[in-house]
């Protein structure tokens, strides 16, 4: 890496955000022409949509018949937002945190709903708590896959099975890209717009019979807004679970994500969609093991997500400079790859240290991945050449 040359390839797909993510390999606005606009989500086409994305999202990640699967407003943070304010306060709760969205689950329990009985377990940015010491007589909330961090946990063998307490994951960077053991989880949910690469806005809540029965059984002691009712008399709202949404959903929004549902079934369902998040992220793994300027933000390969992808600067000559000038260097190098047209959107999370985030869910192609690599190289050496530091 002595030259400032560009790589001979680049990225056919240049979007590695990790939200909005790149759409489905082949999709074009065409796909969306079957979406029944203009018309009601409560009309027979409206709701048999409705019906049809919570029927494909069943199948594809192999969710129990018992449970419920349910599409709610305001995406991920919609769907735990309603999940924390129905379901808390029975029971004392430990909130696990190792990234900014498991820390804004922290906020919400301790200074919102303002519960007493709370334990926090925390961890920095690249390390996870330790996962032996929740407890599961109380209620658990844990982020599956950290995407401002990079780090997952490796399983669920650490959740126990005979739990008193519910289990409540936000797995929205982690479904359709990591098996989700849905016999230790009470509360699942996710968004459209990260593994699937589908639009904004929408969430997905999926309830065991055990958060059921909690939700038939607990009255909470605050205010329920609207939004968030899940009950009426005392009894779970079925329609919710049916397609019959708490508020008008965009029929647009739904057309794009029962297509990629459709595309993920075609090409082999869960297996196959894990198996191209798997080597997307593997490209990076064998590029960092012989790259010695860079190296995963997640310390522990068994904790590294293969979705959102967290790296740092180690070199020297960068780390050595204070906080606010490794940010700037690595600010240039996104913004080289940005303005070069081969890399979009893939600077470390704002709260985050400072770094790169490659998207690598499975609508990323490997291809993709292995072309933008070489041009990570050029714009650490270009940027280099630019402090005078270049070897």
């Amino acid at each position: 890496m002595t030259q400032h040359i560009e790589p001979a390839v680049r990225p056919e797909n240049p979007r590695f955000s990790s939200g909005p993510c790149a759409k489905r390999p082949g999709w074009s606005a065409e796909a969306l022409s079957d979406a029944p606009l203009g018309r009601s989500h409560r009309a027979k086409p409206g709701k048999a949509k409705l019906a049809e994305a919570i029927d494909l999202t069943r199948q594809i990640l192999q969710v129990p018949d018992d449970y419920r699967i349910g599409i709610v407003p305001a995406s991920d943070t919609g769907a735990m937002e309603m999940a924390m304010w129905s379901l808390l306060g029975a029971r004392g709760v430990d909130v696990l945190a190792w990234e900014s969205f498991g820390s804004g689950w922290v906020t919400d329990v301790v200074k919102q709903l303002r519960l007493e009985d709370v334990r926090v377990l925390e961890a920095g940015y690249g390390e996870i708590v330790d996962l032996s010491t929740p407890d599961f007589s109380r209620d658990v909330i844990f982020t599956w896959n950290g995407t401002t961090s990079g780090v997952r946990v490796p399983d669920a063998n650490w959740i126990a099975a005979d739990r008193e307490g519910l289990t409540i994951c936000d797995a929205t960077s982690a479904a359709f890209a990591q098996p989700l053991d849905f016999a230790k989880l009470d509360v699942v949910t996710f968004s459209w717009q990260k593994v699937l690469g589908g639009e904004a806005a929408h969430g997905m809540l999926i309830l065991s019979p055990r958060a059921v029965e909690r939700l038939e059984s607990h009255t909470p002691a605050w205010p329920m807004p609207k939004v968030f009712r899940m009950t009426k008399g005392g009894k779970l709202i079925e329609g919710i679970f049916k397609g019959e949404t708490i508020n008008t959903p965009s029929m647009l929004c739904v057309e794009d994500y029962i297509d990629a549902l459709k595309w993920a079934r075609d090409i082999g369902g869960l297996e196959a969609l894990v198996a191209r998040a798997d080597a997307n992220a593997g490209a990076v793994a064998d590029w960092v093991a012989r790259t010695g300027w860079v190296d995963f933000l997640a310390s522990d390969p068994a904790t590294r997500s293969n979705t959102s992808v967290c790296l740092r600067i180690v070199d020297p000559r960068v780390a050595g400079l204070d906080a606010d000038a490794q940010a700037a260097f690595a600010k240039a190098m996104a913004g080289a790859l940005d303005k070069a047209g081969v890399a979009h959107d893939i600077g470390a999370y704002r709260d985050a240290p400072s770094g790169f985030r490659i998207w690598c869910g499975a609508t990323v192609e490997t291809s993709d991945v292995t072309a933008l690599l070489p041009w990570l190289d050029w714009a650490f050496v270009r940027e280099l050449q630019s402090l005078g530091k270049a070897a």
